[in-house]
């Protein structure tokens, strides 16, 4: 069996604990033949600025560029509120995905049934529901240029940032949401604001263009704000959502949130494919480093396991172990099992409170009970 390469970056506050649950996986599916994954580690975020004075290394960044690919827990922390903001944690982890060209972030959006309870909308509104967000990751405001804060001769103070996108860059991402979008449902909703804004309108077109390579697939165009509100009225009504790296940063939170726990959501951010076949890529649980609960083992590590299941999917090519991931997290959460963060409210309702690891043993345990059946 051929030997893949993982560099893992826990980062900070919580992601160290939930990465631990991914290293046990990964551990038990070498131990069983079924993978034989190599693990690299090296800091990012707020760790690598205690350790290196920068919040990710060149080093970092060329082992992630060699590597099969890169799973990350997360960055940031109050510990960090006071760092220029080109050495903040989160700096790190744009630098990372620019240099990698991971241009485009898949953001599933999907309910378990166990959990529909969570959702603050109603149960018949989200039942089932089954959304990928798909945001273009290293374009837009967030890189543009002119940017920063400026004086103005006046005396005031002013702050610039530049949203900018080119035809390339439209289409590469497109593409990505067609082609996933030919696997699901088959259908696109594109979103922008052609209405007022001129990137806007070139975006729109330029889907439009792109269209005619994938008229199996069925195209339809919102204004961003509109997507919003629709996602609280009917989000059910979409599949496959493209959009740019402001929207799709609001877009794919709100979205997160019809499920009831950012615990439980993965993402992959993916470059594109050279001419070997190498892809660059990045898979990071949705949630944030959550500070207050650090080295308590309340942390749910669903997502970063989840976030694990994607890569074995589109990194590893190793779907039907990154089916067995999931269902068995599925049979984990119908059995009662749960952190903190997914425990009902009020009533128990027969769950059991779990710990960090002990979820990630739960997991394990599920995962060994479906070998041993398919074998």
């Amino acid at each position: 069996m051929k030997q893949q390469n993982i560099l893992i970056t826990p980062g900070d506050g919580i992601g160290p604990e939930v990465m631990d649950e991914v290293r046990k996986i990964i551990a038990f599916l070498n131990a069983e033949g079924l993978t034989s994954i190599a693990i690299t580690e090296r800091p990012i975020g707020g760790a690598a600025y205690d350790t290196h004075g920068v919040p990710v290394t060149d080093e970092t960044i060329e082992l992630g560029r060699k590597a099969d690919c890169v799973l990350l827990g997360a960055v940031g922390g109050t510990k960090w509120d006071r760092v220029d903001y080109n050495l903040r944690p989160e700096a790190g982890l744009l630098k990372i995905r620019k240099e990698l060209e991971l241009f485009s972030n898949l953001r599933p959006a999907i309910v378990f049934d166990a959990l529909i309870d969570a959702s603050t909308l109603k149960p018949d509104i989200v039942k089932g529901l089954d959304i990928l967000i798909v945001r273009e990751l290293t374009g837009g405001v967030y890189f543009g240029e002119p940017r920063g804060i400026f004086d103005l001769p006046n005396g005031e103070r002013q702050g610039v940032n530049t949203q900018v996108y080119t035809t390339s860059e439209i289409h590469r991402v497109g593409r990505v949401a067609f082609e996933l979008a030919r696997k699901r449902q088959g259908r696109v909703t594109s979103c922008e604001k052609a209405n007022v804004m001129e990137s806007g309108k070139l975006w729109r077109e330029e889907i439009t263009k792109l269209h005619a390579d994938y008229s199996d697939v069925q195209l339809s165009h919102m204004y961003a704000d509109n997507c919003a509100m629709q996602l609280l009225k009917n989000p059910r009504q979409f599949d496959v959502i493209v959009t740019d790296n402001l929207f799709g940063d609001i877009l794919s939170d709100e979205a997160s949130m019809l499920t009831g726990s950012l615990g439980m959501l993965p993402s992959a951010s993916l470059g594109a494919r050279d001419e070997n076949g190498h892809q660059n890529a990045l898979y990071e649980p949705v949630h944030g480093s959550a500070p207050d609960i650090v080295g308590q083992g309340k942390a749910n590590p669903l997502a970063a396991i989840l976030s694990f299941a994607m890569a074995l999917r589109f990194s590893l090519d190793q779907p039907a172990i990154a089916d067995h991931i999931e269902a068995s997290a599925r049979t984990v959460l119908n059995n009662g099992i749960r952190t903190g963060d997914i425990m009902p409210q009020g009533t128990n309702a027969g769950c059991q409170l779990v710990s960090t690891s002990e979820m990630g043993d739960a997991v394990i345990n599920e995962m060994k009970t479906r070998l041993k059946k398919a074998a």
